[in-house]
Formats: structure tokens, C-alpha cells, sequence
């Protein structure tokens, strides 16, 4: 049924089709109205069979989403930014029991300084913590990837976090097919946990394990990744049957050539800024332009056969990421370089959006021209770089240190 809605009440009704058992919140901008949208469905009883947790904080969400998933509940709870370092300390217990909870991260930045508008810190702050990690592009997919991740979750004993751009999707009014129930439910079927904490059948979740097995309890929960890589696209495929559209899987290659010759440039990137970079190779394409884009839509596990499959050929790859270590550089760089050593492909690093900042076609263009000159795997550039400031503030820094010393 097409309807014109905001991305996060797209997102709660789409978490309502499927049916969730509980839903534990806490609300943070930008992802306030994802579970306000859903308090409103349990209210009125059209979410019906739901418990409905508005709980004291960031971690008393995750934890009583912990409860509820071990004790055999599907369950869904969302955050952004600072709420998801708050509850990062649960985030792992619930990866670690093998649970399979739903989450949505508004992505944000991270302060301090404070700010409240989108890039992928507090994704990138728990990409470790063995959770499930797809980016979307747009509110469409944000729809059709969270009823693919509670089947993902639920058939590999994994929770799955979904992410979508704060304010720019999550706030963005578009036309969306939602989709109808029947065809959830041929989708999703009814949750039947492998594991859960039953009286009559006692089982330890979460125990102190010392170093006699934990390297093996990681390794396990490794392997469930890596069978991730299989099941994702199988269910993306699946979906596509049904709902007549394709949303999801590993990665997205936007341009196929008929000629089967790879572009010479191709931007990896992951997020909704694929939109604005494929307006501007499009046009570069019609002027003989060789540049393509591939976006990743799953980012932990990574992907690395699918991408390396994905630009083969290529001369180069740009990876333009709403990401950043101090001291360090672009963090999905790291793991772009890493899937394609000893392929040839040169590998640039590009930083962009932090905190909010646009990312505009003109910013996109300065990106490709910018090519030839930027070094392979030696530093990175930073897209809109204000450097009149960036040089007045470090000469001051170094007259301060200068009278310190």
C-alpha cells in the first residue's frame, strides 16, 4: 500500500507487521518517534500481543530486552548516538548470548562537542560488538531490511542492528509501498527461539567463562557470521520474490556495463549518501566519464568476496564514509583495503559529512577530480575541509605549547 510518511513511523510500522512481543525503548533524537510510532500502535491495540517498556535509560532498554529475548520474546528496541554508547556495555552481553534482538540506530554523531545530526559514530563506536550491522539507503529499504533482519536474527541466533541516516531518513517525508501483513507473514514466520530460559528445562545463559573457553565462544560466535554472508543474500532473494523488490544483501553495484568492462574509478560508500553520488555519475557517465558506485548494504560481517567481486577490474576504489579515527583515519577504509590486498586496486580514503555536514554533488565531483593527485593508502582527505580555521587554531595551539614549554 503506497503511503507518504516519515521515515521512523515507516519504520515502526514495518516493526509492527512483524509482530514483535516486546518492545523496550529509551528516546533519544533522532530516533524518538521510531518508538513513540509503535507506543501509539500497542495503545490503540493494533499492535496487539506486545508489551510496550518505556524504560529509565539507554542500558535498562537493552537489558530488559536481554530478559525478554532469553525468556523466548521477539524483541525490538532503537537508539542513536550517545544512547548507544550508554547501552554499549549490554549490546554485548545480548551479541555474546546469542540473542536475537532487532535494533534500529538513527545514526548519529557522537560528542563531545554535542551534536545532533547525522554520521556513523555510534555505529562504528560498537562494530565490533558481534552484532549484525546493514546500512540503508533510503526509507524503502529501512522498511523492507527490518523485516529481513528479525528472520535473519531468528535464523542465525544473532541480534541485528539496522541503520539508517538520523534526520535525513528518519525525518524525511517520502511515498513508501508498505507492505501488507499477509505478506510479512509469508516472509517471517512465527518466532521459535533455539534457546531460551525455561524452568522445566534449565539451561546457563551468559555465564563467567574463563580463558579455558572463551577464545572458542568468540570463534563460535565468528562462525555465525560468516554463515551471515550466505543466509543475507538467500533472504534478500527470497524477499524480492514476494514482495516484488530488491532490498538488502551484501552489496550494491548501481551501474552493470554491458560490455563487461569494469569503470576505471568506483566509490564504495554505505548509507543514504549514495543518492547525491549517483546523480553525479550518472552525469559523468553521459559525458564518457569510467566511474561507478558500490554500496555496502551489509557492513558487519564485512562483506569482502562480494566486494572484491563487485569492482574487479577497477583501477581504483574511493571509500567515502560519515566515519573517523583520530589518529587514524577512515574506519570502513580499513576494512576496504584489507578485502582487496592483492587484488592491484588502488584504495583512496575520503571523509565526509561528519556531524551533520552536507555532502552536496559539488562535493561529490570534487571527490572524482580529486583522484589522480590523492596517494594510495597513505592519508586521507577531508571533503569541504575548512583550513583557513584548521591552520589559525593550530598556530594557536603551538603559541600556547610554545609558552608551556
Amino acid at each position: 500500500m503506497l503511503k507518504q510518511i516519515d521515515g521512523s513511523y515507516a519504520v515502526g510500522e514495518a516493526v509492527a507487521l512483524c509482530r514483535p512481543q516486546v518492545v523496550s525503548c529509551y528516546p533519544i533524537t533522532p530516533q524518538t518517534h521510531i518508538v513513540e510510532s509503535l507506543g501509539k500502535l500497542v495503545k490503540s491495540g493494533e499492535l496487539a500481543d506486545c508489551s510496550f517498556m518505556n524504560m529509565e535509560s539507554e542500558f535498562g532498554a537493552m537489558s530488559a530486552c536481554i530478559g525478554s529475548s532469553a525468556a523466548g520474546s521477539r524483541t525490538y528496541t532503537a537508539t542513536s548516538s550517545q544512547g548507544m554508547l550508554f547501552m554499549s556495555e549490554a549490546v554485548y552481553n545480548a551479541s555474546g548470548m546469542g540473542l536475537p534482538i532487532v535494533m534500529t540506530v538513527g545514526n548519529r554523531a557522537v560528542g563531545s562537542p554535542i551534536n545532533i545530526w547525522n554520521d556513523h559514530s555510534d555505529a562504528m563506536s560498537v562494530r565490533d560488538a558481534g552484532w549484525i550491522q546493514l546500512f540503508v539507503e533510503n526509507n524503502q529499504q529501512a522498511i523492507d531490511v527490518h523485516i529481513q533482519a528479525f528472520r535473519l536474527a531468528e535464523s542465525l541466533g544473532l541480534p541485528v542492528m539496522v541503520n539508517m541516516d538520523g534526520f535525513i531518513l528518519t525525518h524525511a517525508y517520502v511515498r513508501v509501498d508498505m507492505p501488507e501483513q499477509e505478506q510479512v507473514d509469508k516472509f517471517l514466520p512465527v518466532f521459535k527461539p533455539f534457546q531460551k530460559l525455561d524452568p522445566q528445562s534449565p539451561i546457563t545463559m551468559g555465564a563467567l567463562v574463563g580463558p579455558e573457553a572463551f577464545t572458542e565462544v568468540r570463534m563460535l560466535a565468528h562462525s555465525r557470521m560468516e554463515r551471515a554472508l550466505e543466509l543475507i543474500p538467500a533472504q534478500a532473494e527470497e524477499f524480492a520474490n514476494i514482495f516484488g523488490r530488491n532490498a538488502g544483501g551484501l552489496v550494491q553495484k548501481h551501474y552493470d556495463d554491458e560490455t563487461g568492462v569494469e569503470a576505471e574509478t568506483v566509490l564504495v560508500t554505505m548509507g543514504s549518501v549514495i543518492g547525491t553520488a549517483k546523480e553525479v555519475i550518472t552525469e559523468m557517465r553521459e559525458m564518457g566519464e569510467s566511474v561507478n558506485a558500490v554500496t555496502l548494504r551489509t557492513y558487519r560481517p564485512f562483506p569482502a568476496q562480494a566486494l572484491r567481486e563487485a569492482v574487479i577490474g577497477a583501477k581504483r576504489v574511493v571509500v567515502l564514509e560519515k566515519s573517523f579515527t583520530p589518529g587514524m583515519g577512515g574506519i570502513v577504509y580499513q576494512d576496504v583495503l584489507a578485502a582487496l590486498n592483492g587484488t592491484g586496486i588502488e584504495v583512496q580514503s575520503v571523509i565526509a559529512g561528519l556531524g551533520g555536514r552536507p555532502v552536496t554533488r559539488k562535493s561529490i565531483r570534487t571527490l572524482f577530480a580529486g583522484c589522480d593527485e590523492r596517494s594510495n593508502g597513505h592519508g586521507f582527505e577531508v571533503l569541504d575541509l575548512d583550513n583557513t580555521t584548521m591552520d589559525r587554531e593550530l598556530a594557536r595551539e603551538a603559541s600556547v605549547l610554545d609558552r608551556i614549554i
